[in-house]
């Protein structure tokens, strides 16, 4: 594997040699277009800083739908390919930000929409794809906040492509919080019964003249009683936590 990396980045630096001085006609023959576009959706981001430094207008090509480099990492949701963004000049980043394509799709539309089933299937539950989800829209919206007042050609904007995107994953979302809030308030419930049980049948029971533990003495029972008020306290907490989580969803179904 190791191997195959080094005769790639030397194949690589051959083709960065090739192109310093080769004009647009014959770099769109070379079909190095396809190369750099097919790697963006992969998420190849090595390919990028030595070709634009072999050859900057490189930076600038679209594919046939004008996207960018950055608009299709965005959209297949590659961060690594994306980042490469803070390697830019201001004003190029600006540019880049502030680019649409044929739909007049700015990268914060293309945020918008969900992203490709592969890059959520690794990740458990409706709610944390849904946190993804929006997490990815507002890196986007912070890159570019003018973006989200513009329109594509649908009439839309980033936020009401979002909402409309997103119906099913937040459903999806709200169910799976409810079954997780149901499963934990259940099981902090039968920690707290224990708890109680415990608070009256003390180990060893209690002296008959005094009405103290009898083992109030030892440290180890001072560690059994504090552990179980801790524990009693952090089960209560918790079950009052998935309770309000439970009626929240209810409240919005």
């Amino acid at each position: 594997m190791k191997l195959f990396h080094v005769r790639s980045v030397e194949s690589l630096d051959r083709m960065c040699e090739v192109i310093k001085n080769i004009n647009s006609i014959d770099l769109f023959r070379s079909g190095i277009y396809e190369l750099m576009f097919d790697a963006a959706e992969r998420g190849n981001s090595e390919l990028f800083p030595r070709l634009w430094k072999a050859n900057p207008e490189l930076l600038w090509r679209v594919n046939s739908n004008k996207k960018t480099i950055f608009q299709v990492a965005v959209e297949c949701r590659q961060e690594k390919v994306y980042s490469l963004i803070y390697g830019l000049t201001a004003d190029h980043k600006k540019v880049i930000a502030n680019a649409a394509d044929d739909k007049n799709n700015s990268v914060v539309h293309l945020a918008a929409v969900l992203s490709p089933s592969a890059k959520l299937d690794h990740i458990s539950g409706g709610a944390l794809h849904m946190q993804r989800e929006l997490q990815w829209f507002k890196e986007l919206e912070s890159l570019s906040p003018l973006c989200l007042e513009y329109s594509n050609t649908d009439e839309k904007k980033p936020g009401e492509l979002f909402t409309e995107s997103h119906k099913e994953l937040m459903k999806e979302g709200e169910m799976w919080m409810k079954d997780t809030a149901t499963s934990c308030t259940v099981v902090g419930g039968l920690i707290i019964t224990m708890m109680f049980a415990t608070a009256f049948a003390i180990p060893g029971g209690n002296n008959g003249d005094t009405g103290l533990p009898i083992f109030i003495e030892y440290k180890l029972f001072m560690v059994f009683i504090i552990s179980a008020a801790v524990s009693l306290f952090s089960s209560t907490t918790s079950v009052l936590m998935f309770l309000g989580i439970l009626i929240t969803t209810f409240l919005s179904l």
